[in-house]
């Protein structure tokens, strides 16, 4: 594969590759470092959803606290970072949720899921080309602005339905 783009978030290959069954087949491929997403959810049961602005998409969309791996940085890590700097909270209590992998035909991007829970307010320090509302909802109406297609943020509905798993076994 041969670089043919390299920005400051994605690179973008173009190339000949084989496949297992032996075909070659011509393809292009968008490489990014991969984020985290957080579920946090509060002492009264409700969920931090952001409502934010989307330049690709040119709309608003609700979504988790999430943000992109950094400098390498552990995706634990990535997840810290984003609740805080987003939703201005810190968590006492960090679950995996396992990972996404947002579009495989074309991107490697692996997101990696987390439930926070006892949470404690820090100074939020969002970036300024960020542009979103903090809100807090709670996880039964979360689930069915998924389910109903109000939340359509694909990293947003598998967190939140991976945490409502897990939650409903404490």
């Amino acid at each position: 594969m041969e670089t043919v783009f390299k920005g400051r978030i994605v690179t973008v290959e173009t190339g000949s590759v084989s496949l297992p069954n032996n075909e070659v087949l011509q393809m292009e491929a968008v490489r990014h470092p991969g984020g985290a997403a957080v579920v946090a959810v509060d002492h009264e049961g409700k969920v931090c959803l952001l409502y934010q602005y989307r330049v690709v998409t040119e709309s608003w969309l609700w979504e988790v606290p999430a943000g992109k791996i950094d400098d390498a940085e552990p995706a634990f890590e990535t997840a810290q970072r984003e609740l805080a700097e987003e939703a201005g909270c810190e968590a006492g209590r960090w679950q995996e949720l396992g990972t996404i992998i947002s579009s495989p035909g074309v991107f490697d991007e692996v997101i990696h899921l987390y439930l926070a829970t006892d949470l404690k307010s820090v100074p939020a320090q969002h970036e300024s080309h960020e542009i979103f509302e903090v809100h807090w909802v709670p996880i039964a109406d979360t689930l069915e602005w998924a389910r109903n297609g109000k939340v359509d943020d694909a990293k947003t509905i598998a967190a939140l339905f991976r945490a409502q798993s897990l939650l409903n076994q404490a």
